[in-house]
């Protein structure tokens, strides 16, 4: 019976903590809902509906842009399925696409784990799992990439959560409000990006409006960008700040794995299905790194790379 089918995000996993709860999707382990004292940190979605602009979404085996879909590593060419064939590059990875298996589920904690099919785009054996697991501190996403087979393998990782703005607009009003809210990040270079393909042309020091380190307003601006050359604190993470007219902070960290960062207002986006909020984007590497190299992870046979990143909330 059609009203008995399951969701077309597939499972949903509900875990809760304290002040905070969260639905993963069997979907692409993507994060549909995350709430702090049961407001939105992320802006959520329905578990029928199209996942919008790759919202919560784990990006693997790479983030972001690769240029023309194609790449070389160790000697060999790889064409992977052009998305978006306006600016004709594969985009976010494999992973997104297909259903995880449930590894492990408790009251505060899901794990979900996902082999790369023998894909002539990308024909490297690689076991990734995801967990994610609320305590006192927020939500910690620890996502690891196991080299199964008997070559290297290509690896970039990043996840895609729209931080929700706490406002209630809808179509081009979610850009006004985007403006009540200011974001630091903890970057000193901006990427400077071709603006017909988003593919970037080289690298600049912040300043003005690319200078996002001391947590300016969002009003006016309109990103599409990356910033690398993290600032980090003693324990090797790098954080970026959100900050609401709501008066709740969001605080999104990633470890030393986190070279880069991509925000997206999502300034002229269809406003049908532009989320409310703003793409905040920790990654291991940015736009092209298949072809570039630029950070890019070769992950030996028997390795295992881990990557964590995390949220947390306060009132202030």
């Amino acid at each position: 019976m059609a009203g008995q089918a399951m969701p077309r995000t597939g499972q949903q996993y509900c875990i809760h903590h304290g002040d905070y709860s969260a639905v993963v999707t069997e979907l692409g382990a993507t994060l549909r809902v995350l709430r702090y004292q049961d407001q939105d940190l992320i802006a959520s979605f329905e578990p029928d509906g199209l996942v919008p602009c790759s919202n919560g979404c784990v990006l693997v085996p790479y983030p972001n842009r690769i240029e023309d879909g194609e790449y070389t590593f160790q000697g060999k060419t790889y064409s992977m399925p052009i998305d978006e064939h306006g600016r004709r590059t594969a985009i976010h990875g494999f992973g997104y696409r297909y259903y995880w298996k449930l590894e492990r589920l408790s009251e505060s904690s899901v794990t979900l784990v996902w082999r790369v099919p023998d894909l002539a785009s990308y024909p490297f054996d690689v076991l990734v799992g995801v967990t994610y697991t609320l305590d006192d501190r927020g939500l910690t996403m620890t996502t690891t990439a196991t080299n199964m087979g008997d070559e290297a393998a290509p690896w970039a990782f990043g996840i895609h959560p729209w931080l929700a703005n706490g406002a209630n607009g809808k179509g081009d009003a979610i850009q006004e409000d985007n403006g009540r809210c200011s974001l630091s990040l903890p970057c000193r270079t901006h990427i400077i990006a071709s603006p017909d393909r988003l593919l970037p042309q080289g690298k600049e020091p912040v300043e003005g409006r690319t200078d996002l380190r001391e947590g300016p307003s969002l009003e006016g601006q309109a990103f599409d960008d990356a910033w690398t050359d993290v600032d980090r604190a003693g324990d090797g993470t790098c954080t970026a700040v959100f900050t609401r007219p709501d008066g709740i902070r969001i605080q999104l960290w990633g470890d030393e794995t986190i070279t880069s960062w991509q925000v997206c207002t999502g300034t002229g986006f269809d406003a049908s299905f532009r989320p409310a909020g703003v793409a905040v984007e920790p990654m291991t590497a940015y736009a092209n790194a298949f072809r570039t190299g630029e950070n890019l992870v070769v992950l030996q046979p028997a390795s295992v790379y881990t990557t964590q990143i995390g949220y947390r909330a306060e009132r202030v």
